[in-house]
């Protein structure tokens, strides 16, 4: 993206926490239209805190996080949590689940039955808007949360480590998914994931959380050997070829 790519979300000198500990300090961050970042890192290093800071849901110690005059006071903003609390002895409709994404923003109540139809197209779930949410495999409650978040209409979408539990086939479809959002329609898409094998397939740039900072740039300068070592303690290098792209880490002990 160029210089002149409208800002999603600016952050400037950011420390995050929780009551006497500060999570992160002097976060500066700028995510633009159309961008797709991913954020990694070693557990408990801040990237749901970060998040929940950029959604509102704690305050900022110091410094400021301004979004973008589309996103309408987080409307235009959808979020897809690691997982569902959904009552599982409630009997829940697709259709009904999908719906309480509106809940929160201004929008014609008339449009709300177009509105799920266009997400469920959008994940690969037509027609399935009178299941049992319950009755939906893994990778299809997974879509369905998307969706949740995609009758928002959001100009921006954040994922919380979403392919956790995922088998392969359902991965690989709900990023297949996200992809086309974000090439077609240009939504921005913020990724939080522990694979960085992913982040090294579709990332274009890359947020690396450690020792309460964020290191932050482009994908290819982000995911060196050298920044992964300092970040998770051990060798880590990433590995291309012609298979795909693989990890290795320390010596010969390789994995994709």
């Amino acid at each position: 993206m160029t210089s002149e790519t409208t800002a999603v979300i600016e952050i400037k000198d950011l420390s995050v926490g929780y009551a006497d500990r500060i999570i992160l300090r002097d976060v500066a961050l700028r995510i633009r239209s159309g961008e797709f970042w991913f954020f990694v890192g070693p557990n408990g290093q801040g990237k749901s805190t970060l998040l929940k800071a950029i959604l509102g849901a704690i305050v900022p110690v110091s410094g400021s996080i301004a979004l973008s005059a589309d996103l309408g006071s987080r409307q235009g903003v959808g979020f897809v949590p690691q997982r569902c609390d959904l009552n599982h002895t409630l009997r829940t409709t697709v259709r009904e689940f999908i719906a309480l994404g509106l809940v929160g923003i201004a929008h014609e109540r008339r449009d709300d039955a177009e509105r799920v139809a266009t997400a469920l197209a959008k994940v690969g779930l037509d027609g399935f808007e009178k299941r049992d949410y319950w009755s939906l495999s893994g990778g299809q409650r997974q879509r369905a949360l998307v969706a949740r978040a995609l009758v928002r209409k959001p100009r921006l979408l954040i994922l919380d480590e979403p392919t956790n539990g995922l088998d392969l086939a359902a991965e690989a479809m709900l990023l297949e998914t996200l992809v086309r959002l974000n090439r077609e329609e240009h939504t921005t898409i913020l990724f939080v994931a522990h694979n960085l094998t992913l982040a090294a397939e579709f990332a274009t740039d890359v947020a690396l959380f450690s020792r309460s900072s964020v290191r932050i740039g482009h994908r290819d300068d982000v995911l060196k050997p050298e920044c992964l070592a300092e970040a998770y303690g051990l060798p880590i290098y990433i590995t291309r070829a012609d298979g795909g792209i693989g990890l290795r880490v320390g010596e010969g002990n390789e994995r994709t």
